[in-house]
């Protein structure tokens, strides 16, 4: 689709989604967008244009994506914007910073959402920010979204403020950066109850949405013969049903330490396959504080962005472990309560809130968490398999993709739509 059919969809309404990397990472963002944008594919009263990394750690690379139309590229061939799911993607390319450079590539992004609704002249947009990075500049932002017409909406996640990765200064800077974002927006969708309530607390905004993140029940279409699916057992020298997942981003914030720690005091045969991107001083952390290369059940299992084997990896697993600690809620413990039938998640408001009775719980101190696995270990697969049935329930009732889609559509045509998280 090429710049020039926005005269023919005058009639939808326009969002403009700020603050992902990419499509098909394992940020919560990442999965939210191509979610989202794949259950409105075919709708047509909804448009979307979303801001990916052109460069940098996260970059998007629409090579490893189905179905995409490259509708623009550079002289050198380099793709700047493309169709995917029936949404308009750009591709922003902004100069290494460090820390501050998702504060440009934000800022950039939004520099060109305006700039496409001036020359498309797109009635009423909505700008969706996702995360509170750019409060030094949302003030003179959203006043100009508004002399657009349009609305600036905004999803605050979780809370960035308390990441250990972050020194105090920068810690101090998101909280002051939630704060004017937060009092800048027309709505604040919040995909976590917990957050919504901290952010009417803390905030007192009038608006806001509770609209979780979602995930589907329908088995991996993988066979468990699937050579794909026994070829990555086979090279990471695992067997169905003989292993403990992790999957996640490789922060400190996840709880890597923790869970390893207590993996490595347990008295389990099985393995540990952790599925994660890489952090080199992370890992270099870990290995000095537990050695754990000396233990051979912890496998540190690389990258799976193929949909369906991380699907059918997360069904033969023994059980998930789930460490975040931070954020609302998490994409990758709804797709575990979606596929793994045993689910062990760290016991914050968070987990508490998507897991309830469907999953069992452990805390930070030392032994707990081993404990549990040495526990859950004198139970027989009829015991698991009930868990695994509360948790596809918790799924089919709360967080199908479906479901929130129709909320989010819902938000974007009917103006008032859902308010303080009734429908």
């Amino acid at each position: 689709m090429t710049h020039g059919t926005e005269e023919g969809n005058r009639t939808a309404q326009h969002i403009f989604i700020i603050g992902a990397k990419s499509f098909g990472q394992y940020g919560g963002y990442e999965t939210f967008v191509d979610r989202l944008t794949e259950q409105h594919a075919g709708d047509p009263m909804i448009r979307y244009h979303v801001a990916c990394k052109a460069n940098g750690k996260g970059a998007m690379d629409e090579t490893k994506l189905e179905g995409v139309e490259v509708t623009r590229a550079g002289r050198r061939g380099e793709v700047k914007e493309f169709t995917y799911h029936n949404a308009h993607v750009f591709k922003i390319r902004c100069p290494n910073l460090g820390p501050a450079t998702a504060l440009l590539y934000d800022c950039m992004a939004a520099e060109y959402c305006i700039r496409y609704c001036r020359e498309y002249d797109i009635p009423h947009p909505v700008f969706y920010i996702l995360a509170c990075r750019i409060g030094f500049r949302i003030h003179s932002l959203a006043k100009r979204f508004r002399a657009l017409g349009g609305k600036y909406m905004l999803n605050p996640d979780g809370h960035e403020w308390l990441r250990s990765k972050w020194s105090r200064p920068v810690r101090a800077y998101w909280k002051w950066s939630e704060k004017k974002m937060v009092q800048a927006a027309d709505r604040v969708i919040c995909d976590s109850v917990h957050i919504e309530e901290y952010i009417q607390r803390e905030y007192g905004h009038p608006d806001t949405t509770y609209i979780a993140y979602g995930a589907d029940i329908v088995p991996s279409a993988l066979d468990d013969d699937d050579p794909v699916f026994t070829g990555w057992l086979s090279e990471k020298g695992l067997e169905p049903g003989e292993y403990y997942l992790v999957v996640g981003r490789f922060v400190p914030e996840n709880s890597y330490e923790t869970m390893i720690r207590e993996f490595m005091k347990s008295r389990t045969s099985k393995n540990l396959a952790i599925v994660t991107d890489r952090n080199d001083r992370l890992m270099q952390h870990l290995e000095e504080t537990l050695h754990f290369s000396r233990d051979p059940r912890i496998r540190f299992a690389g990258t799976v962005y193929d949909r369906e084997l991380l699907k059918k990896i997360r069904e033969k697993a023994f059980a998930y472990l789930h460490g975040h600690r931070v954020g609302g809620t998490n994409p990758s413990l709804l797709e575990a309560l979606a596929a793994t039938d045993l689910n062990l998640l760290l016991d914050v408001p968070f987990n508490r809130e998507a897991g309830q009775d469907a999953a069992l719980y452990w805390t930070e101190e030392v032994g707990n968490l081993s404990r549990l696995i040495d526990s859950v270990e004198r139970e027989d697969g009829a015991w698991r398999r009930r868990y695994g049935n509360l948790a596809r329930a918790r799924i089919r009732e709360a967080y199908s993709w479906e479901t929130i889609a129709d909320r989010y559509r819902r938000v974007w045509l009917e103006g008032e739509g859902l308010k303080n998280g009734n429908s």
